[in-house]
């Protein structure tokens, strides 16, 4: 599995908006302060809202906040809105795509790196990564 340079920017962004928790915070400062091209960042919190990490506000001073408080969004929340189900292997993503999976000796080490990716990212939530 590789984090994409869209997950790392999401990752920023929710991570800035912990930061600033309770404020609505425009997409040109979040872009400008953690150095993400404001136009691919545009894309990115779209994302973010459609999976109910953010809320965005339209207007003069709208912009965008975290829909919960950053105790309640974890990485792996953040990941999956972004890049999907995590897996090392697509196999161990959607069995369905190999027609060995039933069979395969090694999809149980995939699923199990899988599990193992996903548990990690889910202890960290953006309440601590901000307070570190």
């Amino acid at each position: 599995m590789q984090i994409t340079r869209e997950t790392d920017y999401a990752v920023r962004c929710v991570h800035y908006l912990s930061r600033a928790y309770g404020r609505v915070i425009m997409v040109e400062e979040i872009a400008q302060e953690m150095c993400i091209p404001k136009s691919f960042l545009a894309k990115i919190v779209q994302k973010l809202s459609k999976a109910g990490i953010l809320r965005s506000y339209r207007g003069v001073k709208g912009g965008f906040e975290l829909s919960r408080h950053p105790g309640k969004i974890t990485l792996l929340d953040v990941v999956v809105a972004v890049q999907g189900k995590i897996g090392i292997n697509a196999c161990a993503v959607d069995p369905k795509v190999c027609g060995f999976s039933s069979t395969c000796s090694i999809h149980p080490v995939w699923i199990e790196v899988r599990k193992k990716v996903e548990n990690m990212l889910r202890k960290k939530n953006f309440a601590d990564l901000t307070a570190s």
